[in-house]
């Protein structure tokens, strides 16, 4: 009928489907979980029980084979987990076994099963004292050896490691500062050190359960024993001793298949605990450090050799104990002599055609090279570490210049002195300096000079006149006014100032390319129609060199260009082209110049030496030079100077402003006696900034 609904019918599709569901990782692992659950309730026929307690037994196995044979801890992360789940599965079958003894037991030995009438006949041989023995001191043994051994470890391990987790970051990122691994290292070094403070951590916990399994145990078969004598007496009519020997033999037998296998896991959990620091599989690591003594070897032997002959000893056993240790100590020294003189041997002058190539090119962008007396400032645990300042100050750079500085390597040379430090680019020596470990340097603002007792030098950044002075110096000279600052900041301070001279030559093709290809694909596409066409990926790199020569940040790369594509198919002169891209940067440049209260600052070279400069420009397009005549050059630089050191007495820094065919030339001159004034155009003044003129050149 059209009203009555159909009962859906499964079909062989759907049927597949849930088994394909089942058979997945997760699906059944819950599966199984919510079974041992289900063991804890419902009772068991004893052919099920002989099939899960045979489970329970090579599982442990599983694990004990398993702790063995890796190579580190941390490759066994889960065994947490699975100790939980085990430790839960032996005690699910301990109450299904408890059940079946107390309500079948009266029917026979193997009325809970076979593997338990096995275990209580092949121990006990008969005797149930020897199996109550046999499973005391299993009990013993793993609750008192073994479960409390494993559990301090595991108590001091996870201490230990968390305690030890800031210094090991620390040491991360030092070796990320001074480019001795990479980001990606640096990476997997972390999750590494995460991962083990997690697993100690677990293992802490997870070692209790062990302890509290052993403890279950023993109360489960006193509890079956006195249970089974009971009921067999007073419900069943047995006799005294008749209950006591059918009970008292299951009761054991169970409590034995029980014990061994959780024997087995605590074993493999000591293993895991106490492996942490060796590397390599178990059987390994035993025989290498074993056998890494021929002297112990020598010894067991000779004590193997003197026992053998005491009155009433058994001779064979104990010389073919001593023999066998002889032979394995001359083996192993023989080995040990021939190793050493593989080692002893003066091993040949490297030739170039010996080396790889790729390694005979490889070059350090940057580089600080440590006297031995500065290696302290790596990890100075007081203040900041050098490395934790040289990472800062990458930081800084990407945010000031827009890209990434190379990663600074830092290494010890034993051949400059051990106060002295050397900054190098491209393998070139920049700079280099004198540092004072447990003093700090005090330079004056004022310029009147450092008048507390110390070393009077020059700071090596910017070659003011500074003093070395005491620690216990650095309070007073704070309230005097001085500017102190420590070791590790005048060395980066000094790289700071490398870095920003050096940025043009750091800018490699290759980080050009990289810049550009991190910019959104519509951004990218501004150069397909000039790029190859009309300028060169190089001429791009030289444009933006061109900007960083002059300090001019390239983080707007979009803007930049946009600048490009817009006058290199008019031009192919860079010059222009550059002077093109620093007006449309007209924004920037005036928001970086800028004076405390908003307003641009502003030298104007003067109408003569404008027209001078035009004059003396020869040549046309890229071949243009400045043919200055030497007296006019003198004057100029006089001029400028004067300029510029009246308006520093009133505390100002200005920026010389010119026109924008002579800018480029007037920079290039200036540039040589003054490197941080700001040389702009009268194209690059935003409409809307303020500008405060102080006079002329």
């Amino acid at each position: 009928m059209a009203g009555t609904p159909q009962t859906p019918v499964s079909s062989p599709l759907d049927l597949r489907a849930m088994a394909r569901a089942v058979m997945r990782g997760d699906i059944l692992l819950a599966v199984c979980v919510l079974g041992i659950l289900t063991i804890l309730l419902l009772p068991l026929p004893a052919w099920l029980m002989d099939v899960l307690l045979a489970l329970s037994i090579t599982s442990s196995v599983l694990i004990l084979m398993t702790a063995l044979l890796i190579q580190k801890p941390l490759e066994f992360t889960a065994f947490p987990a699975i100790l939980l789940i085990s430790t839960l599965f032996r005690l699910a079958l301990n109450v299904a076994s408890t059940r079946l003894i107390l309500s079948e037991g009266h029917n026979g030995d193997e009325s809970a099963g076979q593997v338990i009438a096995a275990f209580g006949e092949f121990v006990m041989g008969g005797n149930f004292v020897i199996g109550v023995v046999v499973f005391l001191v299993l009990v013993l043994i793993n609750f008192v050896v073994i479960t409390r051994g494993s559990t301090r470890i595991a108590e001091v391990a996870a201490r230990f490691t968390l305690d030890s987790m800031p210094g090991k970051q620390m040491a991360i990122d030092a070796d990320l500062s001074s480019g001795l691994i990479s980001e990606d290292e640096a990476r997997r070094r972390r999750k590494a050190l995460e991962e083990e403070s997690n697993f100690f951590g677990s293992m802490d916990g997870a070692s209790k359960f062990v302890r509290g399994d052993a403890i279950a145990g023993l109360i489960i078969v006193l509890v079956n024993v006195i249970g089974g004598i009971i009921i067999g007496t007073l419900q069943q009519g047995m006799p005294l001793g008749e209950a006591a020997d059918v009970y008292t033999r299951l009761t054991v037998g169970d409590g034995l298949v029980a014990q061994i296998p959780a024997l087995i896991v605590s074993v493999a959990a000591g293993l895991l605990v106490s492996k942490a620091g060796v590397e390599g599989s178990a059987d390994k690591a035993f025989v290498k450090q074993l056998s890494g003594y021929p002297q112990g070897l020598g010894m067991v032997a000779a004590v193997a050799f003197v026992l053998g002959i005491l009155p009433g000893m058994p001779l064979i056993p104990f010389w073919a104990i001593g023999i066998g240790a002889g032979l394995l100590a001359w083996q192993v020294s023989r080995t040990q002599k021939a190793a050493a003189a593989e080692l002893a041997k003066p091993e040949p002058a490297p030739v170039a055609a010996d080396m790889p190539p790729e390694q005979a090119l490889q070059m350090d962008d940057l580089r600080i090279e440590l006297g031995f007396g500065l290696l302290g400032l790596i990890n100075d645990v007081q203040g900041r570490r050098l490395t934790d300042q040289i990472k800062a100050l990458r930081r800084q750079m990407a945010a000031d210049l827009g890209f990434i500085a190379p990663s600074v390597r830092i290494l010890d040379n034993m051949q400059i002195p051990p106060d002295q430090y050397v900054i190098r680019v491209k393998e070139v020596e920049v700079g280099t300096g004198l540092l004072r470990i447990g003093q700090h340097l005090a330079m004056d603002p004022t310029g009147a000079g450092v008048t507390l007792p110390g070393e009077t030098v020059r700071e090596p950044a910017f070659g003011l006149q500074a003093t070395w002075i005491d620690d216990a110096l650095v309070e007073d000279a704070g309230l005097r006014g001085y500017t102190v600052v420590d070791p590790a900041t005048v060395l980066t301070t000094h790289l700071t100032e490398i870095l920003k001279e050096s940025m043009p030559d750091l800018l490699t093709f290759a980080e050009v390319r990289k810049l550009v290809r991190e910019l959104p694909k519509e951004t990218q596409s501004l150069l397909d129609d000039v790029v190859p066409a009309h300028i060169t990926w190089s001429g791009v790199q030289r444009v933006l060199q061109n900007l960083l020569r002059e300090r001019v940040s390239i983080r707007d790369l979009a803007t930049i260009l946009e600048a490009i594509s817009e006058s290199a198919p008019s031009t192919h002169d860079l010059v222009q082209i550059t002077e093109h891209v620093r007006a449309r940067l007209a924004r920037q440049l005036c928001s970086a110049n800028r004076a405390p209260d908003g307003s641009l600052a502003l030298l104007t070279l003067s109408p003569d030496w404008e027209q001078t400069f035009l004059e003396a420009l020869v040549g046309e397009g890229g071949q243009r030079q400045l043919a200055l005549a030497p007296s006019r050059l003198h004057q100029f630089v006089a001029d400028v100077r004067a300029a510029f050191d009246r308006v520093a007495e009133l505390g100002e820094t200005p920026v010389l402003l010119t026109g924008p065919v002579v800018r480029p030339y007037v920079r290039s001159l200036i540039e040589r006696f003054r490197p941080s004034t700001v040389v702009m155009s009268q194209n690059e003044i935003h409409p809307k900034v303020r500008l405060r003129a102080l006079g002329q050149v």
